[in-house]
């Protein structure tokens, strides 16, 4: 792509306290990360955040107003789903070994990203295995909207300029493929058109494959992944198979996230 991208990290610095100070007792996440030395635990705490969070999501994706004055916006429900992550994630003090990191308002322009989330080398920091996250919204709220101070950034606008022609899934396709076979694209659906109420997800580093074969990286051919489908991977699953896959073998996954 020729594009080099400096995301906004969310990194925990937790204050320092007095031992002695027994006001604040330890949730039960962080009872629990003592257990993330050992990887298979690790990625059970790693997918229960992220299943806490589609959780979450998906009561106010679900959620119907009586009087049908209160609709979640695309933004809104991006936010919730991030806002749960990061409160579970940043209880465990294992954002040294996995991170997520959101995108600006001109890095989703360019690679179509949401978030980024990455499994992280000691002591370099650097990332090993990357998911850029994409978030489809229905038909009818598909693009989060634009904020006023976003719309009139000069940046946005020139990153809207850039040639190619591609939609937002292409972008975040041809970033995973400049890469490499170590970052996995993810198109997380909150709801489909036959089931609108809950989150499902498709992981792939070989979407090349379907444009290979002359097919658009849309939302048909994102959904076209679940027909015919009888079992989806869970969040576990998924999170298992990024921390064992050997990243040269193209891998696509499918899953229900709520």
């Amino acid at each position: 792509m020729g594009q080099s991208f400096s995301f906004f990290s969310l990194k925990h610095h937790p204050p320092k306290q007095d031992p002695t100070d027994k006001k604040h007792q330890p949730g039960v996440f962080s009872k629990l990360s003592a257990a993330a030395n050992k990887p298979g635990d690790f990625v059970h705490l790693i997918s229960n955040c992220i299943s806490a969070a589609s959780t979450r999501t998906q009561e106010y994706l679900a959620f119907n107003d009586p009087e049908e004055k209160f609709h979640p916006s695309p933004r809104v429900l991006i936010q919730v789903f991030l806002m749960t992550y990061i409160t579970q994630i940043f209880s465990l003090n294992v954002t040294d070994a996995f991170s997520c990191t959101v995108t600006t308002p001109e890095q989703r322009v360019l690679p179509g990203a949401d978030w980024v989330w990455a499994t992280l080398e000691k002591p370099s920091q650097n990332p090993k295995i990357q998911i850029v996250v994409q978030v489809l919204h229905l038909p009818e709220g598909e693009e989060p909207e634009e904020t006023a101070e976003e719309a009139n950034m000069e940046s946005i606008k020139m990153a809207q300029m850039e040639p190619g022609g591609m939609n937002p899934h292409e972008k975040t396709v041809d970033f995973r493929a400049s890469v490499g076979k170590d970052c996995f694209a993810l198109f997380l659906l909150f709801g489909k058109q036959d089931d609108q109420e809950n989150i499902y997800g498709v992981r792939s580093n070989n979407f090349e494959a379907a444009i290979a074969k002359g097919n658009k990286v849309d939302r048909r051919l994102i959904e076209h992944f679940f027909k015919g489908s009888s079992r989806f991977h869970t969040p576990l699953e998924i999170m298992q198979a990024v921390f064992s896959i050997k990243t040269s073998r193209p891998l696509t996954l499918i899953t229900k996230f709520s």
